[in-house]
């Protein structure tokens, strides 16, 4: 009989379970990929807990140029700052728009900041193809980033970007998100914004846009500088036609009109200086600027500011100093350094410019609205403003005053007056001795009065002066502008007294108005950015002459040019009616014209710095009227007779 096994022996121990590895392997993964979620949620709660520490309206607030009219209406610069118009999206191109979101960004309305559809098919591509081709920036991550300074191109700096993308997601509409965004970015050639970039590269607002036009500017935008139409117009087509594709395969547009568009040429406006000009007129313009805006106004932007200035005139005017200037130095006799000297051995350094020098200024007769001023002879070389600060012994430029006012007071042109030495009798014995001579060294008897200011004859101009005494010149020329207390000796009668250009051109205006001086400006108005008057001129005018009296000195101003001191104006070119003034102080030290025609009342001084003589024969007639003519006919060439 077999034994039977034994209770109590033991059994054999189970054999180990076999282990599923790929279990393991799937939970330690999920624990791994739960983790991670764990940390990029961590991670993206930080970022977008510091993305929430953001100003959203800083994304709105954008620098914008103001822009400087002329007379006309007509751009005429901008003052210095981002060349940028705010528009509203409403008034940009939809062709525009299309044309940016296929180019940048065609789930542009089907994301929330960050696309990862986007950025998936650009991981592809970028495999595919090798390198960095394309981005994966959403338009909504591009404005972030150039809205706030996010730092360098990191891992940091993309985190940052797309929390703040999201964050603008949730609180702008897409339209807010577009209209920043058109507005801000950069299209080459200093222009900020669609508006600005229209306007420059195709002459037209960004609401006028046609598709061609949209496509070459949405272009733009990664590579503004190497694809601008001034720059590369054959790679600016080929960014076109690559829009436009994008376009049609977006059905955006259809084949039929992609083939038009991709055939047809590119029109652009010619290239125009965008930077702010840096010249006599702008130099002005920014000192009125200062003087009629409130503080902070002017740094604000967006400013629309119209002025008296005519671009043609001003240039011409820039131009005919420089000019004429060489052509006084290059001439045989002429005792000075040329200013091109001073300039090649470097010695042009000081405030005062030590090589001859002039100033200029036209104003409308209609207003006294400035058309041009220049301050001296070139503008980067030497900045102090001649015209407006110069302060010169204004020598006969004066006597149209004098005469003016002893016409108020009862003399006749007519009327006999005495071209002989000043006698000591003549002088009230408190201004002591005085007998100036002519500068012809002549004196020719009793000649009519009007003759003393056609021919310019001292003697008779203080013996006028004296008959309409001389605190009443002094007063008249006070009420003129020309000197706020001119001293009451019988030199007065000869400008032995200083003042600047602009302030005589400005008292010249009676004679032309027919004794009305208009108070001259640069500045029309200032609009800011949403159309509101900050500023409008008032144009100032007074009462000075008594018309009678005007058309007398006018007349004798006319005789001037025809037969006086300034008769070689017609040989200079000058054509039409037209009447002013020579002045020349002692030794040739200064030259003056101060004279006018139907439409401008224009003055013209030559001269150094630092007084000395000119040269020989330097009179205001041989100096200063050839400048003068230059500006008259110049702006006859511009707007006509």
């Amino acid at each position: 009989m077999p034994k039977r096994k034994s209770q109590s022996a033991k059994k054999s121990p189970p054999r180990p379970a076999k282990r599923d590895w790929r279990r393991i392997v799937g939970f330690s993964l999920l624990k791994l990929g739960a983790a991670t979620l764990v940390l990029w949620a961590a991670i993206g709660g930080v970022y977008y807990a510091w993305a929430s520490l953001f100003d959203l309206s800083a994304i709105s607030q954008m620098d914008e140029r103001s822009i400087i009219l002329d007379h006309e209406g007509n751009y005429y610069s901008r003052l210095a700052g981002e060349n940028r118009a705010v528009v509203p999206i409403g008034r940009v191109s939809k062709d525009f728009q299309n044309a940016l979101i296929s180019r940048e960004d065609s789930r542009f309305y089907r994301h929330k900041g960050v696309d990862p559809i986007g950025i998936a098919r650009a991981a592809v591509r970028n495999l595919l193809l090798g390198g960095f081709r394309e981005g994966a920036s959403t338009i909504t991550q591009q404005l972030a980033r150039n809205s706030f300074p996010l730092g360098g191109k990191n891992l940091h700096r993309k985190l940052i970007e797309a929390a703040l993308a999201f964050r603008i997601e949730t609180e702008l509409t897409k339209e807010e998100i577009l209209e920043a965004y058109v507005n801000r970015i950069y299209f080459g050639s200093g222009l900020y914004g669609i508006e600005a970039a229209s306007r420059t590269y195709f002459g037209k607002p960004a609401s006028d846009l046609n598709l061609g036009e949209a496509a070459t500017l949405a272009g733009l935008i990664r590579s503004p500088n190497r694809f601008s139409p001034f720059n590369n117009p054959e790679g600016a087509i080929r960014e076109r036609n690559t829009v436009l594709s994008r376009m049609r395969d977006l059905k955006m547009i259809n084949p039929t009109r992609f083939e038009e568009e991709s055939a047809s040429p590119l029109i652009a406006m010619p290239p125009r200086k965008t930077s702010p000009e840096e010249n006599w007129a702008m130099d002005a313009l920014l000192r009125e600027l200062e003087l009629v805006l409130e503080p902070g106004q002017l740094d604000a932007g967006g400013l629309r500011i119209e002025t008296t200035l005519d671009g043609a005139l001003q240039s011409a005017a820039e131009a005919s100093v420089a000019n004429r200037l060489s052509e006084i130095e290059a001439a045989p006799g002429y005792p000075h350094t040329p200013m091109a000297r001073f300039l090649e051995d470097s010695l042009d350094n000081a405030k005062s410019a030590p090589y001859l020098q002039a100033a200029a200024i036209a104003i409308d007769n209609r207003t006294g609205g400035i058309r041009a001023i220049v301050g001296g002879r070139d503008y980067r070389h030497s900045k102090f403003h001649r015209a407006l600060y110069g302060k010169r012994q204004v020598g006969s430029v004066v006597k149209p005053f004098v005469y003016a006012t002893a016409f108020e007071s009862g003399l006749s042109p007519d009327e006999a007056v005495s071209d002989d030495r000043i006698q000591r009798s003549e002088i009230p014995p408190r201004f002591g001795s005085y007998s100036p001579g002519n500068s012809d060294g002549t004196f020719r008897g009793l000649r009519p009065a009007g003759e003393g200011l056609v021919e310019s004859r001292n003697t008779m101009s203080v013996r006028v002066g004296l008959r309409a005494g001389l605190d009443r010149i002094a007063s008249k020329l006070t009420a003129a502008g020309i000197h706020p207390n001119p001293p009451r000796y019988p030199s007065l009668c000869l400008g032995t007294f200083e003042a600047s250009l602009k302030d005589i051109t400005a008292a010249y205006t009676v004679f032309a108005t027919g004794g009305v001086k208009l108070q001259p400006y640069l500045i029309e108005r200032v609009l800011d950015a949403r159309g509101n008057v900050l500023y409008k001129a008032t144009r100032g005018k007074i009462a000075i002459l008594r018309p009678d009296a005007a058309r007398q000195t006018t007349v004798l101003l006319e005789d001037v040019i025809e037969r006086g001191t300034a008769s070689r104006a017609r040989k200079l070119g000058l054509s039409g009616r037209a009447a002013g003034k020579t002045g020349t102080t002692n030794e040739f030290r200064d030259a003056w014209f101060i004279g006018f025609d139907k439409s401008l009342t224009c003055g013209v001084w030559v001269g150094f710095d630092k007084p000395r003589p000119i040269r020989p024969g330097g009179t205001g007639g041989a100096m200063a009227l050839p400048i003068w003519v230059d500006l008259i006919e110049a702006s006859k060439a511009t707007h006509g007779s």
